[in-house]
């Protein structure tokens, strides 16, 4: 399986909240960067955040490297868990490196595309633009 497909698998597993589906294509241990931190993980605990978070995603634009670097720009929403009313929204990016045909690697970056990019080293010249 591409990285890319891998990507968008791991992203249709979150907008499903889907936890088993999340857990097949995620590395056993996975390194997680976001707002309140950075750690590496086992990847049971994914179910009990997307749970939690009530995190939801539309895919604006898709950036992939040779390496296995993929970064997503996204259109967010976080819902309340009890009620489904959003929380918040804001278009964020996403980075991911998939190893072995597994999410190795999740950054949110909330400073938006450029930084995931420059933090992914990739550059616009790597938009998919047909073709995932």
């Amino acid at each position: 399986m591409s990285a890319l497909a891998v990507v968008e698998e791991w992203l249709a597993a979150v907008d499903a909240a889907d936890g088993a589906r999340l857990q097949r294509v995620t590395a056993e241990h996975v390194e997680i960067v976001g707002p309140r931190g950075a750690g590496r993980i086992d990847r049971r605990e994914l179910t009990g955040w997307l749970a939690r978070s009530g995190f939801t995603a539309t895919s604006l634009r898709w950036f992939c490297g040779g390496d296995g670097t993929v970064v997503v720009e996204q259109e967010a929403v976080w819902k309340g868990p009890a009620t489904a009313m959003p929380r918040g929204s804001a278009r964020i990016a996403s980075r991911f490196r998939v190893d072995g045909g597994s999410v190795a690697a999740y950054a949110r970056h909330d400073d938006g595309l450029a930084p995931a990019l420059a933090a992914a080293g990739l550059s616009g010249d790597d938009e998919v633009v047909s073709g995932r």
